[in-house]
Formats: C-alpha cells, sequence, structure tokens
C-alpha cells in the first residue's frame, strides 16, 4: 500500500485560501464537524493549544488581581431585557431555551452569549459599600450566538473563552482598567502568539452593544484581511443603573460604580492559522505549541537507537514538551505529520548520528537544518525555539507593514487593494457614521479601529474631504 502524504492533501493558500485553513484545521487534526452546523469538536491536540493560550493568560490575569468564577449558562429574559442597547445588539444572535423536559417554561431562558448581565444581577447583591470595591473576576466558558455564516474558530454557534468582568468605584480606575487589559492581550499576542497586533477603539457604530467604549487589538492575516483578536469594553455606569448597582461611598453617599468587561477566545487558534501556516500545515509558536519538539527515530529498528531516543527526551522534557515516535511508520510520514502539525522542532536521531555523538535539528518556520552535539542540546533547543518565535513575528509584521497603505481618498484606496491586495489601510475620517458606512460601501474596507495617539497622514477625511478627526484603520474582515 502506497504510503500517505498528509503534506499534498493541502490546497494551496494561493489557490483557495478559505479551503486551505480548512484542510488544515481539519488534517491536522484540530476539530471535526457534527451534526449541529457551527457547532465543532476541538479534538485534542487543538484543545491542547487552547490549554496553552488558557495557562499563560490565566497566569498574566491573576499576577494583576483578577478571580476566576462561573456564572451560569442560563439568563431570564427579563434579566437580559434590563439594559435596551445590550440586548437590542444581541437579540440577532440569541438561543432561547423554552421547555424544560415537556413542559413549557414561564419564561423563556437564554443561553447565554455574554455574561454581563449576570455579573451585574450578582453585583447588585454583593455590593453595598465602597469597602466591596473593586470586584476583578474573570470566567473560562464557553457561550453561544447563533451565526448564521460559520467557520471552524472564526465564527462558530459554540466557542470558548474567557471573559473578564470588573467593578470600580471611580470613572478612572475602570477605564485604566479597560486599557491594561487591552495591553494584556496586546503583549500576549505579540510574545506568545508571535502576532503584531495595532491596538485602537473601535467607532461609535462598532463598540460593543450597552459600551461607553470599546477597545479592540486588530491583527491582520496572510491574506491581508483583518482579524479582531481581542476587545476590551469601558461601560461607565449605565449598566450599574439599568440594574440599580449603588454603593456608599466615604462620604456616605449612595452612588453608582463603573465597570468593564473584555475577552479572547478560541477565535485566537484561527488566527495563529492564518497568521503563521503555510502550504504544509500549520506553524505554531512555541510558547502554544502541545509538542514544542519532536524526536523522531531513524533506523528504529537498529540497536540502541530507541533506547537513545528516550534518554534524549528524558533530559530534554524537564524543560520543553517533547515527544517521541516510537510508532513504525516510515521517518518519511513521521516528517511529514509533525510538519502538518506545526511542531516547532524535529530532531533527528539514528545510529550514525548516535556514534558521533550529535543529532540533527530542524526548525518547522524555515526548514533549517543544523547538526549539533548531543551534549548541548538544552541550549540548542531553547536557542531554536527563540529563533522560531521571533522568525514569526518578524515575517508576520513585514506581511503588515508590506500591506498597509496610505490613502488620502476612495479611489485611491480602491487602487491600493487593486494593485497590491488586501490589506490594512491607514486614512482619516471625519467622524460621520455616514462617511464611515460610504467608504464600506464604495471601497469594500470597513473602520477597524480609531488609533487615537497616531501621527496624522492628513487633515481631511478620506469620504467627504471635510477636516478630519481621527486616523482610522481600514479593512476587510473576518
Amino acid at each position: 500500500m502506497a504510503e500517505k502524504k498528509l503534506v499534498e492533501d493541502i490546497t494551496s493558500m494561493e489557490e483557495d485560501f478559505a479551503q486551505w485553513y480548512t484542510d488544515i484545521v481539519k488534517k491536522a487534526e484540530l476539530i471535526e464537524y457534527t451534526s449541529i452546523k457551527g457547532c465543532m469538536v476541538i479534538r485534542p491536540y487543538g484543545y491542547a493549544i487552547w490549554e496553552n493560550i488558557q495557562r499563560i493568560l490565566d497566569k498574566a490575569f491573576k499576577e494583576t488581581g483578577h478571580e476566576n468564577v462561573c456564572m451560569p449558562m442560563f439568563i431570564s429574559e427579563s434579566l437580559l431585557n434590563k439594559e435596551k442597547d445590550h440586548v437590542k445588539g444581541f437579540a440577532p444572535e440569541v438561543a432561547w431555551v423554552t421547555h424544560g423536559g415537556s413542559e413549557k417554561l414561564e419564561e423563556r431562558l437564554c443561553v447565554r452569549p455574554t455574561s454581563e448581565t449576570l455579573f451585574c444581577e450578582h453585583y447588585s447583591n454583593i455590593i453595598h459599600s465602597y469597602r466591596d470595591l473593586p470586584k476583578l473576576y474573570n470566567q473560562w466558558v464557553s457561550v453561544v450566538r447563533w451565526e448564521k455564516t460559520t467557520r471552524p474558530f472564526l465564527r462558530s454557534r459554540e466557542f470558548l473563552w474567557q471573559e473578564g468582568h470588573t467593578i470600580h468605584a471611580t470613572a478612572e480606575e475602570a477605564i485604566a482598567e479597560t486599557e491594561r487589559m487591552l495591553d494584556i492581550y496586546a503583549d500576549f499576542c505579540e510574545k506568545s502568539l508571535a502576532i503584531p497586533v495595532i491596538k485602537g477603539r473601535k467607532t461609535e457604530s462598532d463598540k460593543f452593544a450597552g459600551a461607553v467604549a470599546t477597545y479592540a487589538i486588530e491583527a491582520l492575516m496572510h491574506d491581508g484581511k483583518a482579524l479582531q483578536a481581542g476587545t476590551s469594553h469601558y461601560f461607565g455606569d449605565g449598566f450599574a443603573k439599568a440594574f440599580d448597582i449603588m454603593y456608599t461611598n466615604k462620604e456616605n453617599q449612595k452612588v453608582y460604580p463603573h465597570q468593564t468587561s473584555w475577552g479572547v477566545s478560541t477565535r485566537l487558534i484561527g488566527a495563529i492559522i492564518m497568521t503563521h501556516g503555510d502550504n504544509n500545515g500549520l506553524v505554531l509558536p512555541p510558547a502554544v505549541a502541545p509538542i514544542q519538539a519532536i524526536i523522531i527515530p531513524i533506523a528504529q529498528h537498529k540497536p540502541g537507537v530507541l533506547e537513545k531516543c528516550r534518554e534524549l527526551k528524558g533530559v530534554l522534557e524537564k524543560e520543553f514538551r517533547v515527544k517521541i515516535d516510537e510508532s513504525d511508520n516510515s521517518a518519511g510520514w513521521k516528517f511529514a505529520e509533525y510538519e502538518m502539525k506545526g511542531v516547532p522542532v524535529r530532531i533527528e536521531l539514528g545510529p550514525k548520528d548516535i556514534e558521533a555523538g550529535q543529532c540533527v535539528v530542524v526548525t518547522r518556520h524555515d526548514n533549517k537544518k543544523e547538526t549539533v552535539p548531543l551534549d548541548s542540546i538544552v541550549e540548542v533547543i531553547r536557542r531554536k525555539l527563540a529563533a522560531v518565535h521571533d522568525g514569526l513575528y518578524e515575517k508576520a509584521l513585514q506581511n503588515r507593514e508590506r500591506r498597509t497603505y496610505i490613502c488620502h481618498d476612495m479611489d485611491s484606496i480602491v487602487k491600493s487593494i487593486a494593485e497590491n491586495g488586501d490589506g490594512f489601510v491607514k486614512a482619516m475620517w471625519c467622524g460621520d457614521e455616514h462617511c464611515e458606512a460610504t467608504v464600506k460601501e464604495k471601497t469594500g474596507v470597513g473602520s477597524r479601529c480609531i488609533l487615537p495617539d497616531a501621527e496624522p497622514v492628513g487633515d481631511t477625511c478620506v469620504c467627504c474631504g471635510k477636516p478630519a478627526k481621527h486616523l482610522v484603520v481600514w479593512a476587510k474582515a473576518y
């Protein structure tokens, strides 16, 4: 029987980017589809990536004083309706429970699309004095949003995420928290996922339902489309007023507190695939790779080979996530398999290597090979993993810089994209929502975020030519 070469089964991203993405999530064994549209099984390898994301972020949250909680899955319709802008924003995506067993419920229950209302109900019961503030909470849960068009990790009807919810005595504290969490997300994406991001504020038309302001990190995918990789919201005291949350301040006055929420989801796995993947499969950043180094025995049937590979694993696993493939598949099959799975470093060890006291180390992102002494292998792998991260980040940054266009009118937006492909467009905006909508209608790119502290690229609106108020990043988006 002919050997199955998995890498050959991947559609080229240049040929069909969407199919390339689907091929990878299936063939790298990240997910499996189910009988319910938009709901996926996250397989062990895909879930291990999420566990590593969760581990790193959870540590960062706890280091900044946050505690994990767990809210119910169901929200009563009357509770959801308490904040009118919030419910209006989520109404089209809500899944409703109408029966418990065979009995019709007296009141419909919403399967949580997000948990602001649940946290507000809880806050109203536990917050009475300034001494009760702040509350810095986070939860790791699944949520349900009834998306019409679905794609694994990017848009699914049920997905995993963390949602932070905090409540503070003053607006200043809440705004500082909103900005701090956005910085944590940006830092995580760049230092752990090797994904460069842009930080900014969403326009009024694009902000979270019920928020005073929404901030986001935006990443550029390999095909030039933007992906919103994380959001942080400042709510002011709007939710507190809707849910009658008040506390007694130090002056013995009853006042409303101020809230935030922030979150990232399994969408980050989609971001990793579309930022770093290639036509041979996944390319994983070392910080979240389930296997950081794979040991491939060469001529493993020969005496001493497997024993030496196991000895090498014992040395490396004290610091790295390491695996040996001892299966009876050929070495070539194994090379293709772990290339498909995006393992950052491959170590080849056979009889001649053992005799010479060396091994061959191959890095996934650039396929470079190096023969190294076994007695320095720990330092070599440490260095190689750092090189993989830096190489991935630099490549993604170059892609973003090459695909970032400064435009002063809508014709130049259309021309830049037609000539160079999709990407980030930096252009000025007057602040009028009609102009924002017109830019999207005429050029195909929508506003991604306002860059409040960036150097302006002009002084007139890209749409109407009137004096501009904001520098905006525009793009087509997932």
